[in-house]
C-alpha cells in the first residue's frame, strides 16, 4: 500500500532559491562576473518569463486534474496532460529555468557553479522520493508513464 504521499522533508522551490541566493550573495563578496551584455540579460528574461509560464501551465493541468501540487501530500490522480506528457517533473524544470534566468540577471558565475549540487539535492530529496511514491500508489500506469516521458525534458 502506498504511503499518503511522498516523503519529501523540504519544499522543493527552496532547494533552488536558498543557494541561489547564497551565491549571488557570495558574488558581493568574491565576484566572479560573467560577461557583460544585453543578450545575457535578454536571455534571462526569456528564461524567467519562459519559466512563470511553464509552472502556470503545469500548475493549471494539476487543478485541473483535481490533485494536489504539495509532494508530501496524497495525490489524486497520475497527470499525464498538458505539460506533463514532455516532462515527468514541469514544475522542477520551470525552477531550474528560472534558477538560470536570475544567475544570467545577478551576471554572476557563482549559482552556475552550485547548479549541479541543487540538481543532485532536488533529485535525491525530492525526485526520486516522488518517483518511489508514484510507483507505489499508482504501479503500472506510473510505470508505462516513466518509459515513454523523460524525467526532464
Amino acid at each position: 500500500m502506498a504511503p499518503a504521499g511522498a516523503r519529501v522533508r523540504t519544499i522543493p522551490p527552496l532547494v533552488f532559491a536558498i543557494p541561489l541566493v547564497v551565491a549571488s550573495l557570495l558574488h558581493l563578496v568574491a565576484p566572479l562576473p560573467l560577461p557583460l551584455s544585453g543578450a545575457r540579460v535578454w536571455l534571462g528574461v526569456v528564461l524567467v518569463a519562459a519559466a512563470v509560464a511553464l509552472m502556470a501551465w503545469a500548475v493549471a493541468a494539476m487543478r485541473r486534474a483535481h490533485t494536489t501540487v504539495i509532494p508530501w501530500e496524497e495525490v489524486s490522480r497520475l497527470v499525464t496532460e498538458g505539460p506533463f506528457r514532455l516532462s515527468r517533473n514541469p514544475i522542477y524544470l520551470a525552477d531550474a529555468l528560472a534558477y538560470l534566468g536570475v544567475t544570467l540577471l545577478v551576471g554572476s558565475w557563482w549559482p552556475l557553479l552550485v547548479l549541479p549540487a541543487v540538481l543532485l539535492a532536488m533529485l535525491r530529496l525530492v525526485i526520486s522520493r516522488e518517483e518511489e511514491y508514484l510507483a507505489a500508489r499508482f504501479g503500472a500506469d506510473y510505470a508505462a508513464y516513466r518509459s515513454r516521458v523523460r524525467r526532464w525534458v
